[in-house]
């Protein structure tokens, strides 16, 4: 019998085994296909490489502004997809390399729960195989949705899943959702070439995010020629003959391909949960979280099926950071949800925490909030990118509960501002520091050196 048998080999599984050497625990980790899950296989780190190699192609393209002569770069769609594959095989045979050593056993098929401490698993070949535990965690993650009128094909309309495996560059796309994974794709696609049509139900880019920094993205994606349809819905497609028609309000643009980008939901329809009695929504799993334990005792869950929490790969990491702590100790280790950094990889770059202004004063919370813009910032105009800003939204007379910054390097810049606010820190705390000159992070000093009530420049 082992300690713990987890379904399901992503971030939120795989962490959780690896976490689990640390207090001795015997592991087994369950997965269909190869361990990694969406985030190392289908979402995260491909997005990435795919939009890293846009990012070069565009800074080639802009070269001679430095005084850098370079012929008419070209962008090689079957190189750059190579090139994100090998990443991609490159980091699955690390995580399975640090599994093993860190003496997790690994079992390939479909797992489900069959009764309390059992865990049945279906392999390829039908076979099954029956495992007992004492405890066990789920964490199944998630898969794109769509809706209606949108049947996924594979190809003329696809997910975010096929998209990072197209064969050849797209001409025209119309990319149907405008939050994180759209504008993503969005703003990469059009960086190399393709003609996109971005549609959006809401009134802004990335809903929930700081309005302003949705205008900034916005501005950009319009200096890319990318045709924004905001805070409109769209008709049933029409496959045509090598193409697809997607309706909108009177209107409607034929494109080569659709990409569904409106979000994502629970892959737990086929995990057993019902056997033994767990709480579901609407296919999320409740549970408590402060241990990640789910209604039935021994089970706990972790990752994308979690109910009412960010579908993020570090959220995942630290949902099974607590979830075996409680397994282990009985002990606590809860995940702050009110510091967890979000970042959207789009061209200009966007990271955020804790609270909008919005989401603030909708919360009853009377807020004081100081901006920054890059254009003084010496850094931004040498590197030639000084659109974006630095936001810092403060209770009044009181701790940081927000922040967001906008431009180059913003999802590794929000990491300062998330300790801030983790750390409750008041304005004039965290303006005592000092940045570095010159720097792109000096943009965030002159932000809080301006909420603690003395601004420099």
């Amino acid at each position: 019998m082992y300690d713990i048998a987890i379904i399901g080999g992503g971030p939120g599984g795989y962490a959780s085994a690896l976490y689990a050497h640390n207090f001795g625990l015997s592991v087994v980790l369950i997965e269909k296909e190869r361990v990694g899950g969406t985030c190392l296989i289908r979402g995260c780190i491909p997005t990435k490489a795919w939009i890293e190699s846009a990012h070069v192609y565009a800074t080639v393209g802009g070269a001679a502004e430095f005084g850098v002569d370079t012929s008419d770069p070209q962008f090689v769609w079957p190189t750059a997809l190579a090139r994100k594959r090998s990443i991609v095989d490159l980091l699955v045979k690390g995580l399975v390399g640090t599994l093993k050593s860190r003496g997790v056993e690994t079992v390939e098929g479909h797992g489900r729960i069959t009764g309390r401490g059992s865990v049945s698993v279906e392999g390829g070949d039908g076979t099954l195989t029956q495992i007992e535990a004492r405890t066990i965690i789920v964490a199944t993650g998630s898969e794109p949705s769509s809706i209606p009128g949108y049947t996924i094909d594979g190809e003329r309309i696809v997910t975010s899943d096929d998209a990072l495996d197209w064969a050849d560059q797209p001409d025209s796309v119309a990319v149907i959702g405008g939050g994180v994974i759209g504008s993503e794709f969005a703003s990469f696609l059009a960086e190399v070439g393709t003609e996109v049509h971005l549609f959006e139900m809401e009134d802004q880019l990335v809903p929930g995010m700081e309005p302003e920094a949705a205008k900034i993205l916005a501005r950009a994606f319009r200096r890319r020629k990318i045709k924004m349809h905001l805070g409109i819905g769209v008709g049933p497609a029409r496959i045509n003959d090598g193409s697809v028609t997607v309706p909108y309000g009177d209107e409607s643009v034929d494109v080569d391909v659709v990409l569904m980008a409106v979000g994502r939901r629970p892959v737990t329809d086929d995990a057993g949960l019902d056997t033994v009695g767990i709480t579901t929504d609407r296919g999320y799993v409740d549970v408590d979280l402060d241990t990640m334990q789910t209604s039935a005792e021994g089970v706990y869950a972790v990752g994308d099926i979690v109910a009412g929490t960010p579908q993020l790969a570090h959220v995942a990491f630290a949902e099974a950071i607590a979830a075996i702590t409680h397994i282990a100790t009985g002990d606590t280790a809860s995940v702050d949800y009110n510091a967890i950094p979000m970042v959207v990889y789009t061209n200009p770059e966007i990271g955020w925490v804790g609270q909008t202004e919005a989401a603030a004063l909708g919360n009853g919370i009377d807020v004081e909030t100081s901006e920054h813009g890059m254009r003084g910032t010496g850094r931004a105009i040498i590197q030639g990118d000084v659109g974006g800003t630095v936001k810092v939204v403060a209770q009044a007379d009181g701790p940081i509960i927000g922040a967001t910054v906008v431009g180059p390097g913003a999802g590794e810049l929000i990491h300062e501002l998330m300790y801030a606010v983790g750390w409750e820190a008041l304005p004039s705390e965290a303006a005592s520091f000092i940045h570095a000159h010159p720097t792109i992070a000096e943009a965030i000093g002159e932000t809080l050196l301006a909420a603690a009530g003395r601004p420099l420049h």
